[in-house]
């Protein structure tokens, strides 16, 4: 599972969505500001059962992300692969979370906060999260 999460996760960091890593208030464009990015990868199943229903993914939602980052975030329905010790070929229905958070203060331990969330409720072994830096307006 965790293959899985890092070939996601690299994928989507490859596809690009901002500017590179490292980037800071003097070199985000004219009328953009910087963020953390925080893009967190929920697999929904134990080997090959989904364990994670869609109701059961909007009361964690409800309950656990949305308290930590009331001001706005996105989820995206995604799905991945991943190979096993075997060799074999798994497929995983996934859960993207995305917050974009001011630089510095406590948002990194609150994905850390609702990944142990994740992992305790649903019998998950990891939840992945990547973190980079992004230029962004609203």
């Amino acid at each position: 599972m965790l293959r899985f999460f890092v070939a996601a996760a690299l994928a989507s960091l490859a596809a690009g969505s901002g500017p590179a890593l490292g980037a800071d208030a003097a070199s985000c464009p004219p009328g953009t500001e910087e963020f953390a990015e925080y893009r967190l990868f929920f697999g929904r199943s134990q080997g090959a059962i989904e364990v994670v229903s869609e109701e059961a993914w909007r009361a964690f939602l409800a309950d656990e992300v949305t308290p930590r980052f009331p001001a706005g975030l996105t989820v995206l329905d995604a799905s991945g692969q991943w190979r096993d010790d075997s060799g074999e070929i798994v497929r995983e229905r996934t859960k993207l979370l995305l917050v974009l958070a001011p630089p510095g203060g406590d948002a990194m331990q609150r994905t850390d906060e609702i990944a142990e969330a994740y992992k305790l409720a649903f019998g998950q072994s990891s939840v992945l999260r990547a973190v980079t830096q992004a230029c962004a307006s609203f």
